[in-house]
């Protein structure tokens, strides 16, 4: 798809998404009714008010509000006031639940409900665009309630506009999980009919199509059958017990392997589609200034979605970057124009392959146990672990001696140092600096400049990109057990995007690769790396219940080291991290909603 001329969602829909109203029993906002009358009065208010449904979405790049992207354990930056920091933190609960989506989503979903049931009432508005007006509503209400399940489990299923005055005896009551999933694929399904295969204009670029529904719907199977919503994969649920007030099941504690053929059969789906509509994994870009990664498997990694022509993101977020988003924490400290604050964690750096396409603790030509000692590499000294690893750790991962693409004056890269008395070290500054002695690369354009405040290379960052749908179908496939054979071979597609063997070359001088249980490992790690800093381990973890990690204290370098020999020796972190069992698998509701409503019950452990 691409991405030139972006037009950014109306004004409008942002004020008027505020000014919408929603069910007492979730405490939204006041009912709409005074202004909606004048929703569809003419075509321009009517697509006004189509922009506003759309306002609900979670920004994917919100680094300091957001609830994904900053909170697991892959980046650590020294703003730990902000309300994102609390989340690895476990300074979370259902009073005080920091950041929460419940009532920002079931307006949206009002929203929603409100053009379907409104927009053939528009003078002048053609047949045609009521219809497809109808069905991005009805893709955003699948949307949003997937979004719910990925916070909350199983949620209240809205399916009307219900009355805002409803007595409080026939408030609603959470729904099963696998109600809720049928629901969604339900209504994904209807709407894709009457979406767009792509958008019919640059100005559209965001809009929902056939191919972002079909796209959505597998993500939404393959959580749905993960261990922690499937019977814990056939082990143990945390959910044997969760049940509404009159007994009802919430989340099924029995396992169902026919659930990972569905999600199986959806990615394939969606994939197709995506194939037949010109999507590709992004290869061969046609960038050939200085400042760009000299290999050429690094520069298109670089540029996979950064690049406005990529052909790979399916589905994007069009709202621009703000300043201090991830370009400006990720860039090399320069003062009044970079926070050299985003910093990967010793955890993360440890996940990326060597050369040979294999774990860096499997691979028979690697130094495993050396890996902490020191050599001079192409621009300096740095540790071992910095050598000898693949493309995608050269092209995201920024460390001691390295070289950083980015221009800076007449300066098109920098070699970046993180010693305490170092350009890129903490010095004595108490804010923009490397937590951990390494620096974040990824969506950061190697042709941004930054010499000042500001961003100036914007580019729609993925909510959905090809290589996800790959491993989406490689994961389920594995799991269902039925065809080892196709799932290496998508896997192998992004393996061979990022320049390192495929799966049978890189683990045939180990032993191989052909059970179920070496090939799970592998498509979790490849997703590991290569969905590394889009908004996926905070979620990837916890589907698959072995999200424990989180609780322990990130580990980096000695960043106040002055020495190489201080500097380079691994240190933990001083910032606390928390994850309670099962508690911290899902988010809470509000308990402001819990107390309105008598019949809603908690997730479990709050």
């Amino acid at each position: 798809m691409k991405f030139k001329n972006i037009i950014v969602l109306m004004v409008v829909a942002l004020v008027m998404g505020t000014n919408t109203g929603c069910k007492k029993y979730l405490d939204v906002v006041p009912d709409e009714r005074p202004s909606e009358k004048d929703i569809f009065r003419d075509v321009l208010a009517a697509e006004g008010f189509l922009y506003s449904c759309y306002a609900a979405i979670p920004s994917p790049r919100n680094t300091s509000g957001g609830i994904d992207l900053m909170t697991s354990d892959e980046i650590a930056t020294p703003f730990e006031h902000e309300a994102a920091s609390q989340f690895p933190r476990g300074n979370y609960s259902a009073s005080s639940p920091v950041i929460s989506y419940w009532n920002s989503l079931y307006k949206g979903i009002r929203q929603c409900y409100i053009l379907i049931n409104g927009v053939d009432a528009t003078p002048g508005l053609d047949e045609a665009t009521k219809i497809r007006y109808k069905a991005e509503a009805k893709f955003l209400i699948g949307y949003y309630h997937s979004l719910l399940m990925k916070l909350y489990g199983p949620v209240i299923i809205e399916n009307s506009i219900a009355d805002v005055n409803m007595p409080a005896k026939d408030f609603p009551v959470r729904n099963s999980y696998d109600e809720c999933v049928d629901f969604v694929v339900s209504i994904l399904d209807e709407a894709a009919k009457d979406l767009p295969v792509a958008p019919v204009a640059t100005s559209e670029i965001g809009r929902a199509t056939s191919v972002i529904a079909k796209a959505v719907k597998a993500r939404l199977l393959l959580y749905a059958a993960s261990p922690l919503f499937n019977g814990g994969g056939g082990a143990m649920s945390f959910y044997t017990n969760f049940k509404n007030l009159d007994g009802k099941q919430l989340i099924s504690p029995t396992f169902n392997k026919e659930k990972w053929k569905r999600a199986a059969d959806a990615a394939k789906e969606a994939i197709d589609a995506a194939e037949s509509n010109g999507f590709v994994l992004y290869k061969n870009s046609t960038y050939t200034a200085s400042s760009l990664p000299s290999n050429p498997v690094e520069k298109d990694l670089r540029f996979t979605f950064v690049d406005k022509n990529t052909n790979e993101v399916i589905w994007a977020s069009t709202i621009p970057e703000d300043t201090y988003s991830i370009q400006y924490l990720s860039g090399p400290f320069v003062s009044n124009a970079a926070g050299g604050a985003a910093a990967p964690s010793l955890a993360i750096v440890e996940q990326f392959y060597t050369k040979n396409g294999l774990p860096i603790d499997k691979d028979p030509a690697y130094n495993y146990t050396g890996r902490y000692g020191t050599s001079t590499g192409p621009n300096g000294v740095t540790m071992n672990l910095n050598l000898d690893r693949e493309p995608r750790f050269n092209a995201w991962i920024a460390y001691h001696n390295s070289k950083y693409e980015i221009i800076r004056g007449t300066t098109k890269e920098t070699v970046v140092k993180f010693r305490k008395n170092d350009a890129n070290g903490i010095q004595n500054r108490s804010t923009d600096y490397s937590t951990t002695g390494y620096l974040n690369k990824k969506g950061v354009h190697p042709l941004i400049t930054q010499t000042t405040l500001g961003v100036n290379q914007q580019y729609p960052f993925p909510f959905i990109r090809l290589a996800e749908l790959y491993l989406d179908y490689a994961e389920a496939l594995i799991e269902y057990g039925s065809d080892l054979s196709l799932a290496k071979t998508y896997i192998d597609k992004v393996r061979s995007r990022a320049g390192i063997p495929g799966v049978d070359a890189a683990w045939a001088p180990i032993g191989g690769a052909s059970d179920q249980g070496t090939l799970r490992s592998i498509v979790r790690q490849e997703r590991t790396i290569e969905l590394y800093f889009e908004g996926h381990r905070f979620w990837d973890l916890r589907r698959w219940m072995v999200a424990e990690p989180f609780g322990l204290k990130v580990k980096g370098m000695n960043i106040q080291g002055a020495t190489d020999a201080e500097f380079f020796r691994v240190t933990e972190l001083v910032f606390p991290r928390s994850f309670r069992v099962p508690a911290n698998y899902l988010m809470p509701i509000p308990q402001t909603e819990i107390n309105k409503n008598e019949a809603l019950v908690q997730n479990p452990g709050y």
